[in-house]
């Protein structure tokens, strides 16, 4: 009889166990009801607001209820009073707007980080105060040392592209290094090119470009793949400033609104493949088990290193912590079209004879893609120009055709410039577009020197038309590219009015207020896999949310006129 006992109550565990998960996606389903579940006391209750869900079964509530990091629920405040209790903290919002916690579906975070505490560029709009800032960074910079930076954007003083003859002069002593804002150009003054070994008899590596004057000697200027002739010299950043970057970054965010973040890493044409794991391993996992993240945030490697990840994948599943996660693979199929680098059917105006680079070769990109799918890893790939993006959803229909459906959620990078009938195709393939609005702020005054009027107006940046495609459209900054401001972004897509103009750019592609919210918030979920646990106010979810600085709805979804007042992340307040 005792053994009869002992065994029944043995079974009896192994079965409770192995129910464990569901029993925890019950717990969380019965928040969804009308009645709340007894004894269950919020430790956070947000109240007298508007709160925007981005969850079509109750788009707006008025309070919400917050336990142990999670939402309980969401809807009216008298729905809501059983859920207060001793150590229930009250938020009055006092008619302000809520929303979830923005999710910028393309970012360089580390990247974004170094670059605050760099010689920034970004703005600047003449050659005098580009030269000056160089100057007084080699001022105070130990001899020898290099001087790093970033964001210049030449069409901001007219379209001339610097040169190394501007900064020799002031940096004789130390080597300089400019990234422009795109990530796919960069300066290098003399100093720094004959510590590369880069002369006029170096040649143009596959992928990429030497700028040269008529003699043939280098301007200073690489393009791309050229960029790794000098990358490897410049100083290596210690880990201590690569976590401190993380930090400041994050800080950075969060008073944006950011909560998450889907992290492209520090991997762009010229770099290593191998600068994405180092900051896994040497400040993500760091931060994460020192219990100093402050933003959400999901990662993706190098295309070339998939198996890694897969690998990886498989031993520690998707979800590392609830600040942590794994996501897929990134390639470059083309450049940029500020570097005259995008890969386009026509050529440029401005550059007879030039169509752009493939900075990866097409097959080995295709094999790796191909590999990366089989392996269940979820692909994100650069395109900008127009045959580069037909490139890529060819290859993406081949791809699953071969290996069988499976909701795969391919990804494209900026998807600027879409040929006739391209836009259709994203939402016909299922083909997630992750765009950038602000870009197009860069490029209004310049794209139709390089395209033409014609060319412009018809393909560049088509969020309508992706959208009336049934595209999955995800909103973000490509910061350090683009500054990282949600609400900026979301303005820019709702009216194209770039900086200086009167009216908006291509009228005919501005998207809803609405469209351009949820972009930023549970379709960006959507688009990395993390739906489940965030991008919308519903039960069970991360209580992510941003309080803004308007009461007034009707205000703010017409002229997007609002500041962040306060950042919480799992229902702890992390700014101010």
């Amino acid at each position: 009889m005792n053994l009869f006992i002992v065994v029944s109550a043995a079974v009896f565990l192994l079965i409770s166990v192995a129910y464990l998960p569901l029993l925890n996606d019950l717990y969380w389903s019965t928040l969804k009801s009308l009645t709340p579940p007894v004894g269950i006391v919020a430790d956070l209750l947000v109240r007298n607001g508007t709160i925007f869900t981005s969850d079509t079964s109750l788009p707006f509530a008025d309070s919400m209820a917050i336990r142990n990091g999670r939402i309980l629920k969401v809807g009216s405040f008298a729905t809501l009073k059983d859920f207060i209790g001793d150590g229930t903290m009250e938020v009055n919002l006092e008619g302000k707007i809520v929303v979830p916690g923005f999710i910028d579906s393309h970012v360089h975070l580390i990247s974004g980080g170094l670059q605050m505490a760099q010689v920034g560029l970004r703005g600047v709009s003449q050659k005098d105060e580009f030269c000056k800032m160089v100057k007084d960074a080699v001022q105070i910079a130990k001899e020898g040392s290099w001087i790093l930076g970033g964001g210049w954007n030449n069409d901001f003083w007219g379209g001339e592209l610097p040169s190394a003859s501007w900064i020799d002069e002031i940096s004789p002593h130390n080597p300089v290094w400019l990234i422009r804002m795109d990530g796919h150009m960069a300066l290098a003054n003399s100093l720094a090119l004959r510590i590369a070994g880069v002369t006029s008899l170096t040649e143009d590596p596959v992928g990429g470009t030497i700028m040269r004057m008529p003699s043939g000697e280098p301007t200073g200027l690489l393009i791309d793949a050229a960029m790794e002739l000098v990358t490897p010299w410049v100083k290596e950043i210690s880990v201590d400033e690569r976590r401190e970057a993380l930090f400041r970054a994050s800080k950075y965010a969060l008073t944006r609104g950011v909560t998450t973040v889907i992290d492209l890493g520090r991997y762009f044409p010229g770099t290593t493949d191998e600068l994405s794991w180092k900051d896994f391993q040497d400040v993500y996992l760091y931060a994460d088990s020192s219990k100093k993240m402050m933003i959400r945030t999901c990662l993706f490697f190098p295309i070339t290193t998939w198996s890694r990840l897969s690998d990886l994948k498989l031993q520690k599943g998707s979800v590392l912590s609830e600040w942590l996660y794994l996501g897929g693979v990134k390639a470059f199929i083309d450049g940029s079209l500020g570097s005259n680098s995008a890969l386009f059917y026509e050529e440029y105006i401005d550059s007879p004879d030039n169509y752009g680079l493939e900075v990866m070769d097409p097959e080995k990109l295709s094999n790796f893609t191909m590999a990366a799918d089989k392996s269940g890893l979820q692909v994100a790939i650069h395109a900008i120009g127009d045959k580069a993006n037909d490139m890529i959803l060819d290859m993406y229909e081949s791809v699953a055709a071969a290996n069988g459906d499976r909701d795969r959620r391919f990804r494209i990078e900026h998807a600027q410039h879409l040929a006739p009938g391209s836009a259709n195709r994203f939402g016909q393939l299922h083909i997630v577009a992750s765009v950038q609005p602000d870009h197009l702020l860069d490029d209004a005054d310049s794209v139709a020197k390089k395209l033409g009027s014609e060319r412009a107006v018809k393909e560049s940046y088509l969020f309508k038309s992706l959208l009336k495609g049934n595209a999955l459209l995800a909103l973000g900054s490509d910061w350090p590219v683009a500054d990282i401001n949600p609400l900026h972004s979301i303005r820019t897509a709702v009216k194209r009015i770039p900086p200086k103009w009167d009216h908006a750019w291509i009228p005919s592609e501005r998207i809803s207020f609405t469209d351009a919210l949820i972009a930023q918030t549970i379709s960006a979920a959507r688009a990395a896999f993390l739906d489940h646990h965030l991008g919308s106010l519903s039960p069970g979810k991360l209580a992510d949310f941003v309080i803004l600085s308007t009461n007034s709805w009707d205000e703010f979804s017409k002229d997007v006129s609002a500041s962040v007042l306060a950042t919480y992340v799992g229902g702890k307040q992390l700014y101010p």
